[in-house]
Parts: C-alpha cells; sequence; structure tokens
C-alpha cells in the first residue's frame, strides 16, 4: 500500500474512471485538489470565467458523446453555490457530471469560518448525492459510489465537499486495486416485452415516442432497427431529437405545444397507439392529458420506475434500461418477422409521410429586418448533416427545433427541462472539448448570449472554436410573447440607444463589439441575403483563429413564434408554406 494525500488519491480515481476533462476555478479552499491534479498530469482543466460557467461548460461535455462524465471544481462557498443551476439542468435531463468543492476546516464549518456554507444541504434537492466527506479514510469509497450512482439508473450529477484538512490529510491507498463498482441498471423481461410488442400490434395506427433515455443509452441505431423492423413511425421527444435523422421516412416529426412540427402533431392525434421509451412525458409536449391521450393506448418504458405513472397512468409500464427493452423489442420482432405474423404499416406510413410534406410553415421571408424563420432556413442550407446544434431557451430555441435539421443522436444538444438562460455559450465550450473536430453551432436570442458572455474568452483563451448565432430582436421575446395573455410589454425590451455604438440603431448591446473585446470574431447581418456569405465568412474564420465566432443576426423586434395550449389548438402566428418555394429547406419538399 501507498501513502498519499486524499486529493491524489481521488485525481487517480478520476483517471481510472475515466473522467479526465475538468472546469472550474481555483480558490483557497480547492487548492490541495488542484495541486494533486497539477502533480499527476492526466486531468486537462478548462479555467472559466464564472463558476456556473464552469457548471455547464461540464454537462455541455457530458452531453456530448456516450461515457462522458465532465467534472465541475471550484470551491464550496459561493462557487459552490454558483454551481447549483448547473447540477439543477443536468439533474432535470439526467445528465452525468461530478462537481468538487473546497470546503472550510472540518472543525470550523460550525464557526461561519470565511466562505464556508452547508453546501451538501443546499445541493442535495438537484443531485443523485452530495456529500461533505468528513473523514479522511472516506474519499476513495466516496468517489466510488459518485461514480456508481452517476452512471446507475437515471444518471444524473453529483457533488462532492472536500473540507481542507480532509484534503491534505494521507491515507493508504492502492490505485491498482481499485475497481469501478458495476452499474445497475434494471432490464425488461420477455414476457414484458411480449406484451408490449402484442399491444402496439393491435394496434392500426402506432407510434413510437423516442425520448433522450434512448440517447443517454446509446441505443438510438437500435431504436431505428425496431422502427425498420417494425415499420413504425417515430416522434421523438425534444431530448430525443436526433434519435432518428431527421430525413428518415419513419421520422414523423416532434410533438408538443412548442418545439413541435404541425405534421408531428396531426400525427399524434390520428395514432391509436403510442409506447414511449426512455421519455418522461413532459407537459410541453403533451400539453393537456386529455386531449394527448384521447382514443390511444400506452405503454411507457423507463429506466426508473417512479417516472412510470408520474404524468399519466399508462396501459402498462416497464421499468428497463432503453438499451436493454429495445435490444429485447427488435429479437422479438426479428422473431415476428421471420414467421410472418407482423403487420403491414406501409398505409399508415405513408399518411405520416404525406402530412410531413404537406403541413410546413413558411420560412422564406425577404423582409428586412429579417424574420427570425429565414435565418434557421439559411443556417440549413450552410451547416451541413454533421453540426452540433446546442442551445437552451427562449423563442430562438423553439423556432429552431421548429424549423432546423438534426441527423443523429448527440447532434442537438439543450437543457430542456430546467432551460437556464446563459447556458448556451458555456455548455457549446464544453461540447467542443467534447467534440473537437467536428462542426458546433450555438443558437441564442440576445438575452440568453448576454446572461454569460465573459465565457467566451475562455473559447478564445483555451482555442475553443464554434459559431454562435444570435438572433437578436432586443426583447425577451418569449416572455414578450407570454405577456400578451395580460394585454403588457413589461420590463422585456433591451433596447436602447447606445452612445458608444450608434451603429447598433437602438438594439441596445454592441455584441460584436463585446465579442471581439473578449478575443472571439464577430460579423453583424441586417439583410436576409447576406446570411449565406456571412456564414461562410464565420467559418473560415473560426477555421483561421480557432476561436468562437459569433454571427448576430438583426431582427425584426416583434415575431409570435408558433405555439399553443393543446397539441390540436398550436396557434400559427405567421403565414403558411403554399408551394415549395415558401420552405425550399424542408425534409420533403411541398408540391405547388
Amino acid at each position: 500500500m501507498t501513502k498519499m494525500r486524499t486529493v491524489d488519491a481521488a485525481v487517480a480515481i478520476l483517471e481510472k474512471e475515466g473522467a479526465t476533462e475538468a472546469f472550474g476555478l481555483p480558490g483557497a479552499a480547492i487548492n490541495p485538489f488542484y495541486s494533486a491534479m497539477r502533480a499527476h498530469g492526466g486531468i486537462r482543466h478548462t479555467l472559466a470565467r464564472h463558476v456556473e460557467g464552469a457548471s455547464h461548460m461540464a454537462d455541455g461535455y457530458s452531453r456530448a458523446a456516450d461515457g462522458n462524465i465532465g467534472i465541475c471544481i471550484g470551491t464550496s462557498g459561493p462557487a459552490g453555490t454558483d454551481m447549483i443551476t448547473g447540477l439543477y439542468a443536468a439533474w432535470a435531463d439526467s445528465i452525468p457530471m461530478l462537481c468538487i468543492t473546497g470546503q472550510a476546516p472540518v472543525a470550523k464549518l460550525h464557526k461561519e469560518d470565511f466562505q464556508a456554507v452547508d453546501i451538501e444541504s443546499i445541493a442535495k434537492p438537484v443531485t443523485k448525492m452530495a456529500m461533505t466527506i468528513l473523514e479522511p479514510g472516506q474519499v476513495p469509497g466516496a468517489f466510488q459510489k459518485a461514480f456508481q450512482l452517476m452512471r446507475s439508473g437515471r444518471p444524473g450529477p453529483v457533488l462532492l465537499d472536500l473540507p481542507f484538512d480532509v484534503q491534505m490529510a494521507e491515507i493508504e491507498f492502492d490505485i491498482d486495486a481499485y475497481e469501478p463498482i458495476a452499474v445497475e441498471k434494471p432490464k425488461a423481461s420477455r414476457k414484458q416485452l411480449e406484451k408490449a410488442l402484442d399491444m402496439l400490434t393491435a394496434a392500426e395506427r402506432p407510434l413510437i415516442v423516442a425520448g433522450g433515455g434512448i440517447i443517454n443509452a446509446g441505443a438510438s441505431a437500435q431504436l431505428v432497427e425496431l422502427a425498420e423492423l417494425l415499420n413504425v413511425p417515430v416522434i421523438p421527444t425534444l431530448m430525443g431529437w436526433g434519435t432518428i435523422p431527421d430525413d428518415h421516412e419513419l421520422m414523423a416529426g416532434m410533438v408538443g405545444l412548442q418545439t413541435s412540427h404541425r405534421y408531428g402533431n396531426e400525427t399524434m392525434l390520428a395514432s391509436d397507439f403510442v409506447i414511449g421509451i426512455g421519455n418522461r412525458w413532459a407537459n410541453r409536449h403533451t400539453g393537456g392529458l386529455d386531449t394527448y391521450t384521447a382514443g390511444r393506448k400506452f405503454v411507457h418504458i423507463d429506466i426508473e420506475p417512479t417516472q412510470i405513472g408520474r404524468v399519466f397512468s399508462p396501459d402498462f409500464g416497464i421499468a428497463s434500461d432503453a438499451g436493454a427493452a429495445l435490444d429485447g423489442l427488435i429479437e422479438l420482432a426479428r422473431e415476428r418477422q421471420a414467421a410472418k405474423s407482423l403487420p403491414d404499416y406501409s398505409a399508415w406510413v405513408a399518411e405520416c409521410t404525406a402530412r410531413k410534406g404537406s403541413l410546413q410553415r413558411k420560412t422564406h421571408f425577404e423582409n428586412v429586418p429579417i424574420k427570425p424563420q429565414r435565418v434557421y432556413e439559411e443556417m440549413n442550407k450552410s451547416f451541413g448533416k454533421d453540426t452540433t446544434y446546442v442551445s437552451t431557451i427562449g423563442l430562438s430555441q423553439i423556432a429552431g427545433a421548429q424549423l432546423l435539421h438534426v441527423f443523429g443522436p448527440r447532434k442537438w444538444i439543450n437543457a430542456g427541462q430546467a432551460g437556464p438562460l446563459g447556458w448556451t455559450a458555456p455548455a457549446a465550450l464544453g461540447v467542443v472539448r467534447g467534440k473537437p473536430d467536428e462542426t458546433v453551432v450555438a443558437l441564442s436570442g440576445d438575452y440568453d448570449f448576454q446572461f454569460m458572455i465573459e465565457e467566451l474568452a475562455v473559447g478564445a483563451q483555451f482555442n475553443l472554436p464554434y459559431i454562435h448565432v444570435v438572433v437578436n430582436n432586443s426583447y425577451l421575446g418569449l416572455i414578450r410573447q407570454s405577456q400578451r395573455g395580460f394585454n403588457m410589454e413589461q420590463n422585456v425590451s433591451l433596447a436602447f440607444e447606445n452612445i458608444n455604438s450608434p451603429e447598433t440603431k437602438g438594439y441596445g448591446v454592441d455584441h460584436v463589439k463585446v465579442t471581439e473585446g473578449l478575443g472571439c470574431k464577430a460579423i453583424r447581418v441586417e439583410n436576409p441575403s447576406d446570411l449565406p456569405a456571412a456564414f461562410d465568412k464565420a467559418k473560415a474564420l473560426m477555421d483561421e483563429f480557432k476561436v468562437p465566432v459569433v454571427v448576430e443576426v438583426i431582427l425584426e423586434k416583434v415575431t409570435n413564434i408558433s405555439m399553443g395550449v393543446e397539441i390540436n389548438g398550436v396557434n400559427e402566428f405567421e403565414e403558411l408554406a403554399e408551394r415549395g418555394e415558401d420552405a425550399p429547406t424542408a425534409i420533403i419538399a411541398l408540391l405547388d
């Protein structure tokens, strides 16, 4: 056995568990841990400008690829409390992430020591485990348990709080004898899956709802294989977008009140059976449950048993890892295919495809200032199928989800449930760390962009290139739209005359100057015809300088984006597509 500091043992465990990407800010109470990382040399650290930003970077890194676990590091006082929003975003979307905080010495925890706070109690509601480690000998076991919990069942974040004296204490530890604890995941039985498949094949118009649990399980290929074996259309949720490529014949569109397609909602309303896999029936997906559930039966498969029945009671529920369930369903489907006992759903698929080729929203507007729909049309033209989009909330994200195209898992990375403003930029930096050779494009409204704009300097310092499309209407657009029911626009305008930047023409903050001041590149676009050249220039600047490149698009100030309170009552505020030229980047061309 070897005697070493607890922090040296902890860093060795990080490497053995495969978590070697860290984001954070050093401070007095966490300096021993930083000294251990320096001595070890195997953990790459990215210095953030704000600890909340560091937590979103770690979150983005975790979401970027199967098996990733990002690490966020800081002190336990203000740094720990800054991490809470990041922990919440990860917890809400079932993302594994490890936060490590440095705490006051154990003997001073009850004495209101400088920057001492009960971060364990604060973090518990938004983590799978939050623990202040009071005994040095507990450090290896706490880290071992943390990794098992992050990976077991419904994934999620963990916070470990290390008092200064615990970090400095020496323990006997042998990293060669350390072994990760086996991950625990429920697995559907053959009998359960037979019943689910029997219910599906008894239906005339079945659908598969594909949730983010399929992406977490790394099982998107199995989802596509099952859909193809059964010839059953798929409705991805927002968190499951990309499980089946948008241009696949069986991709039937998204359903919901906001981030949905017209054809997706109509297909859901026409169905008579739904099997949900790895989804949680979020309210922005379902809308009113009476409308959503009327006339159809439901099977729900989820890794977390208490998730089944949480929103509404399905006709049959199965607690299972999505990948295990899909593997079992594929085996059964193959057997029935060989026995020629699967129903023929080709007419149903053709009906869904016809809706996809007819119920479309218009994107081709020539207006100046620019209408947002045109921005997403040009993004579809400029960015290829390999693009990974990163976004969080607002009219920009809602319209983007309605009009952009995604062609694979982990190519739409979105803080879906928490939706914290400011998440996009730091999360995109984490995604770039996780996908260093891929095209990453972030999408923000002006307020989301301003929330953590300082993190752009991180991208400049560490050469983390990506393109950030900022659609600027100088409004809190989503809030303004939601205030229409109150007949007001209260405290939602961001516009002012910038005395230092009259070229912003009353749109307030000069995002170009701020971006350039933080070491990045920026382009402002005011005419829709200039968008293709701007995106091309952004790619060239990104390749040349290896820094984030911001493309700011000046929008008309008021645009109401399609949304409603029921999936059969979405309000279409803008013109709809009537001919192919109205929606030239639609997956299926509209027939004139």
